[in-house]
């Protein structure tokens, strides 16, 4: 062994003087505030921006119900002390608060924020930079697929924001992220964009997130996220963590789809998104093949009157652009379709057969495509319907063989706490299949906490109810 080590060594050191690596022979200089006369700062930009900011207050009124509402009153160890019965206690409100942030997005009073900041509130409170007043705010209307939300004060002669283009935004630019943490007061954070176009998150229906390292905490929800020209590029909305603090990985809303939806939200007081009709995708490297080595969005699914159906769209299509904007993904298709309204004509290239294809779609409305039959049943706060023949054909391509649409939810009822929503299929309840109103309602029957399965937008996760 002493004989063979040196020798090993020897060969190891050769291939090590074989190798080359590219070095740097022209090295950049390096640049250094001369006699301490610079201060590198940006001040000059972030003090006019800031001004566009506002904090958040909500209030909702708690019902509280009687002290017999307390399990202890229930135990007979318990009871014994009073002689005379449990007395009656008086039912008292409870106020709950909430705090969060807001872009000012016109100068009569106009801003938008996130619409989880605002959800179930009774009053929304305003409160600008620079004055104590508290200004009491109108909702307009609110986004929940996209969690965002436009109120209103009365208030006129405000710094409004001004917008980039978020399409233009790169990985690399200084960010800030302007905001009420904690509800600590107004805060400016820095740091760069860590990416763009994130979705499949699982944070919002519809997502292309930006991602930032600037901290964002609680309380920075439907603050700004500005790049180093004071321009808002995003709408800052969640973050990544364990400890429920910043941890770096923070995700902004991109500036156009803000632009895109609050200009509609202020318009008509709701946004309703173009519906294509189309079950969807992504592909491997290997399928690309199939495609002259394009990506996009497959068509695994058509539904029978929908839009993509009347185009001539077929299963095994290859969606690559929408009005030449590039599809790469399933998601991509799903967020660009988003941002068009019911009645918009979109011009959409596809590749079939390795040849590619233009059709021009004429979107719906997704309420104006009819996927529940008749008869419905509540249940804990859920009014539930079957699906028509439309809907079990999709599902059938995901090997789903049925199940039961959620047509509403109560506002008060434990399944919004779970994030169930309506349009989500319940396909399971604990160990037993559902294809039909019958099935759901045998499942339900007996008391008792269930496992429910449910299918949303191409996954399927599970709640305890």
């Amino acid at each position: 062994m002493k004989k063979i080590i040196p020798v090993i060594l020897m060969l190891f050191l050769v291939n090590l003087q074989a190798v080359e690596f590219n070095m740097d022979k022209n090295s950049a200089t390096r640049v250094y505030p001369s006699k301490k006369e610079t201060i590198l700062s940006y001040n000059n930009i972030l003090k006019t921006v800031k001004n566009s900011v506002v904090n958040i207050s909500t209030q909702k009124v708690v019902k509280m119900g009687s002290y017999y509402n307390n399990p202890l009153f229930n135990d007979p160890f318990f009871r014994q002390f009073f002689e005379h019965g449990i007395p009656h206690a008086i039912p008292q409100d409870r106020i709950q608060r909430a705090l969060g942030s807001g872009v000012i997005v016109t100068s009569d009073g106009y801003i938008i924020t996130n619409n989880h900041v605002i959800e179930g509130a009774d009053k929304v409170f305003v409160t600008l930079p620079g004055d104590k007043k508290e200004y009491e705010a109108k909702i307009i209307g609110r986004d929940k697929k996209a969690d965002i939300a436009v109120i209103k004060i009365d208030k006129k002669n405000l710094n409004a924001i001004t917008f980039y283009d978020s399409d233009k935004v790169k990985v690399g630019d200084v960010v800030f992220a302007i905001g009420n943490p904690f509800g600590v007061g107004q805060t400016i954070t820095h740091g760069i964009v860590s990416a763009t176009g994130r979705n499949s998150m699982g944070i919002e229906e519809y997502e292309d997130f930006i991602q930032t390292d600037a901290p964002i905490n609680p309380g920075n929800s439907g603050g700004a996220l500005v790049n180093s020209n004071g321009e808002l590029i995003g709408i800052n909305t969640a973050i990544v963590t364990r400890s429920g603090s910043s941890a770096g990985i923070g995700f902004a809303i991109p500036s156009n789809m803000v632009a895109k939806i609050a200009k509609i939200l202020i318009e008509k007081g709701e946004y309703k998104r173009g519906f294509l009709g189309v079950s969807i995708t992504n592909i491997s490297s290997d399928m690309a093949s199939f495609y002259n080595n394009h990506f996009g969005a497959l068509v695994t699914a058509i539904s029978p009157s929908t839009p993509a159906a009347k185009a001539g769209l077929r299963r095994g299509d290859l969606i690559i652009s929408v009005n030449d904007k590039k599809v790469d993904g399933a998601s991509s298709l799903k967020n660009i379709i988003g941002t068009y309204q019911p009645g918009d004509t979109v011009k959409i290239k596809y590749i079939r057969d390795k040849k590619e294809r233009t059709a021009y779609v004429k979107l719906a409305s997704y309420n104006d495509i009819n996927y529940i039959a008749k008869g419905e049943v509540e249940y804990k706060g859920l009014v539930v319907a079957n699906l028509n023949d439309n809907m079990k054909n999709i599902l059938m391509q995901e090997n789903i063989r049925g199940g039961v649409v959620i047509k509403k939810i109560k506002q008060n009822s434990n399944a919004v706490l779970l994030g169930i929503r309506s349009g989500d299929i319940i396909i399971q309840v604990d160990n037993r299949e559902i294809k039909t109103l019958k099935d759901f309602k045998e499942a339900v029957k007996t008391q008792g906490k269930k496992r429910f399965f449910i299918y949303r937008n191409g996954s399927i996760f599970a709640v305890v109810m």
